[in-house]
């Protein structure tokens, strides 16, 4: 990263990297999610994600994937075959799975955590997002250290774009700034369940949304502050992403976290 792409990143709270990801190895994503998706069962009980109910959360095949490579549904696609009714595959796939080890690995990925401030880099969690032709559901408005929290605040997305995304299939919409307000929501475990606690009732700040439109192979990096979601795909094309979430090893990773890995250490990228 120049000095132009971190003076970037302080101030907008994400930065967009064209051509990162060589297309061979987003193609290798592609043809290896897509294998993994043959393999499975048709399941007898469906886990839905959404970000608008998070019902999923009483669900344990979500709560305890942490250390597992699962198949999650799009809300209303049930009765569709399974590999066009998934939204994301989660939650250890950089660490389960060989050929996403070896993309999670990359030595750029690496340099780039270090040139971010990480000095002791572990990679917490991946999945591959789907965002189905037509019924690919929106993403609310949220911050990542919501989710994978750590005292003081280090996560980092990267998030890598396996189809173009643009505004027509529901790329990523974010909030140039946002990253220097508190964090407002907890997602953690409370009373022996999954609930989200809230933090700070401030709104989002009055800031104009950004589209992050991206071709494929651009990598995204997302401040675990920084307000994003997208919308849906109505479209008749597919968004396929990578998404990994990067830590910092020096921080705290509290128990009560929903992203729990007791039969799986973290690995830094080596």
């Amino acid at each position: 990263m120049s000095s132009p792409d971190l003076a970037a990143y302080a101030r907008d709270g994400f930065l967009v990297l064209e051509d990162f990801l060589p297309a061979a190895e987003c193609a290798a994503l592609q043809a290896r999610a897509a294998e993994l998706v043959a393999g499975v069962a048709a399941p007898a009980h469906r886990t839905v994600f959404s970000t608008e109910d998070q019902r999923h959360a009483d669900d344990r095949y979500f709560s305890e994937s942490g250390d597992a490579i699962r198949f999650f549904f799009e809300e209303g696609a049930t009765d569709r075959p399974t590999a066009l009714a998934l939204n994301k595959i989660g939650h250890a796939l950089h660490d389960l799975d060989p050929v996403f080890d070896r993309v999670s690995r990359r030595p750029e990925l690496a340099a780039l955590a270090r040139a971010l401030g990480l000095q002791r880099p572990l990679l917490l969690q991946s999945m591959y997002l789907f965002k189905q032709p037509h019924i690919g559901a929106p993403v609310d408005w949220h911050q990542d250290a919501t989710f994978l929290y750590t005292q003081p605040s280090t996560v980092t997305g990267f998030w890598i774009a396996l189809d173009d995304a643009d505004r027509g299939n529901g790329c990523l919409v974010a909030l140039p700034g946002g990253h220097r307000g508190p964090l407002r929501r907890r997602f953690r475990h409370r009373g022996g369940r999954l609930s989200t606690e809230i933090l700070d009732a401030t709104p989002w700040p009055a800031l104009e949304p950004v589209a992050i439109e991206a071709r494929r192979g651009t990598l995204v990096v997302l401040h675990g502050l920084l307000p994003h979601a997208s919308a849906p795909n109505r479209s008749s094309r597919s968004r396929h992403a990578y998404s990994l979430h990067v830590i910092d090893g020096r921080a705290d990773y509290p128990d009560d976290n929903w992203l729990q890995r007791p039969t799986l250490p973290l690995r830094g990228f080596a």
